[in-house]
């Protein structure tokens, strides 16, 4: 099974020269994003995981509920938040959702599986720093599901075919049909793919002028949706499965 999953940041706030750009016009094109992925989804009829950034979770109520409502299962991302305020986090997301949030993913700040289960999260998808330099890494690591003390650990996915891990700069940078071969190759040899993209990918850098590494640029916006229909077209005609989080581990 492909578990296909979103990390809903906002974009970065530096920017080309003079340019700028106040919070709610960078939160607008988070949610142009976001909505620009939901289209995606629908015209494939697949169901994903959306991770929203604690710092969001308040701004974005009106999205959330609108992700919700198209069958997808909510999950929270930690950057940088202690446990107080990813516990304020939670509570509020199921409040006004009156859905449990199961999930929970980290990049580089890690908190403790105790602390977190005490927060009743059930599964902690962990993620690394992915940069120019990182795919080219062979990786060598398990990428089977581990549970502790009554938590699901899941690891990055990694292709046994080229041992690219499946981060979304990989997504972004990888010409498509390699990046199909990887999927059928280690789905041949797993019993499931983690992939994971981010919602800023999906930005227009030509129209907003963030400042961000060039390599960062490529395939992005438009080239990025147009590269996601691609890929769940094929996922669908190869009758590839693809689902919530929360559906396999569950």
């Amino acid at each position: 099974m492909i578990l296909l999953t979103f990390n809903i940041i906002n974009n970065k706030r530096d920017f080309k020269n003079n340019y700028r750009l106040n919070d709610g016009e960078i939160t607008e094109i988070t949610i142009d994003n976001v909505s620009s992925v939901l289209r995606i989804l629908a015209n494939n009829n697949i169901l994903a995981t959306f991770f929203i950034e604690i710092s969001l979770v308040v701004t974005l109520q009106p999205l959330i509920k609108k992700i919700i409502s198209k069958g997808h299962e909510i999950a929270l991302y930690n950057a940088d938040s202690n446990i107080t305020e990813i516990e304020t986090a939670k509570q509020l997301t199921e409040a006004f959702t009156e859905k449990l949030i199961r999930g929970i993913r980290q990049k580089e700040v890690n908190l403790s599986v105790d602390a977190l289960k005490k927060l009743e999260f059930s599964y902690i998808s962990n993620i690394e720093n992915a940069n120019i330099l990182f795919p080219l890494k062979r990786l060598q690591r398990s990428t089977e599901i581990i549970e502790e003390n009554g938590v699901g650990i899941i690891p990055e996915s990694i292709s046994p075919y080229s041992q690219i891990p499946y981060n979304d700069f990989v997504f972004q940078m990888v010409p498509l049909k390699f990046y199909q071969n990887m999927v059928t190759e280690t789905l041949k040899n797993e019993d499931f793919i983690l992939i994971y993209l981010n919602s800023w990918q999906f930005t227009d850098f030509e129209k907003y002028q963030f400042k961000i590494p060039f390599y960062r640029k490529y395939n992005s916006g438009r080239k990025m949706e147009d590269k996601l229909e691609h890929f769940l077209q094929w996922c669908n005609t190869n009758e590839l499965a693809c689902g919530r989080v929360k559906d396999f581990i569950f």
